[in-house]
């Protein structure tokens, strides 16, 4: 017996799962009218298809903020996807905002229990990103994600774009001050808050690296000399490197540490994240590609 498909139960299908109309026509059809069977077999279907994308490379995508009202929590997450185009989608966009409101609600341990927590609807956010992939036709990740908590301080935010977010504590609660600080880390990207957090692994190793070049000028000259060379460089290299030795990027007459201070407050510590980095991306030869398609026809 062949059950009438109408074009209400199309409709309440397409609000369900938000997938096209055509596919929940098959759906209903296969599932002979049955609405829940079709739901049950379009989420398997969802994701056998998210299985097959979960190897393909995800390095584009947007960084999501939330700092609470009172400044004494952060979250940042970032979700990757395959193209920026995807990345731009309502639906992308709006499962960002909602893993990081999670994040920032919710003291969660690793990646693993992230994916496992639960949205407000009963999804976790594994079926919901599996869902996304289905939707959406790319690999979809939640690739990281940091969870901030002052307990004396105040916390502050910067988004440059959707493409790099910073995280900034202080000493004291001063969101403009915070923003402003968090904008220079975007720009100037420290690699940690002061010298005492450098390794003396990592400055011996510049050490080393400064004598090679300078060989032929230290040549002959006193250890005292060579000994106020190498101390003048390792000021200069940490200055570069540290939030507090950066000339503030709004302001180059001063230091980020002369600014603090002009403030009465500290930097506690910073995290920055950028989508994609770290991640090999794939060079597309779409000549190549399409050549390869023609020769084996």
């Amino acid at each position: 017996m062949t059950v009438n498909i109408s074009a209400a139960m199309v409709k309440e299908l397409r609000e369900r799962t938000s997938s096209g109309m055509m596919e929940c026509k098959k759906a209903l059809v296969e599932a002979n009218g049955d609405m829940e069977l079709a739901i049950e077999n379009m989420r398997k279907s969802g994701l056998a298809k998210a299985d097959k994308k979960s190897d393909r490379i995800a390095a584009e995508g947007i960084i999501g903020v939330k700092v609470s009202a009172d400044g004494t929590v952060a979250a940042m997450v970032d979700v990757n996807c395959e193209t920026d185009f995807v990345a731009k989608a309502d639906d992308f966009v709006a499962f960002a905002n909602d893993v990081t409101e999670l994040v920032l609600a919710n003291d969660i341990a690793n990646d693993e229990a992230l994916l496992a927590a639960t949205f407000a609807s009963g999804q976790t956010v594994d079926e919901v990103r599996r869902g996304l992939i289905s939707k959406l036709g790319e690999n979809i990740t939640v690739r990281r994600f940091e969870r901030l908590v002052s307990a004396n301080g105040g916390l502050a935010s910067y988004l440059h774009g959707s493409k790099i977010g910073i995280l900034v504590e202080l000493t004291n609660n001063n969101p403009e001050l915070g923003k402003d600080i968090a904008m220079h880390v975007a720009a100037c990207k420290p690699v940690c808050v002061n010298a005492d957090q450098v390794s003396a692994t990592d400055i011996a190793k510049e050490k080393e690296i400064f004598l090679a070049k300078q060989e032929d000028k230290i040549q002959g000259k006193p250890a005292n000399i060579v000994e106020n060379m190498i101390a003048g460089f390792v000021k200069k290299y940490l200055a570069e490197i540290t939030l507090l030795g950066q000339p503030f990027v709004k302001d180059d007459s001063m230091t980020v540490e002369q600014l603090l201070k002009s403030k009465g407050t500290n930097a506690v510590r910073f995290t920055r994240f950028a989508v994609g980095e770290g991640i090999e991306k794939k060079v597309e030869d779409f000549a190549a590609e399409v050549m390869a398609q023609v020769n084996a026809q």
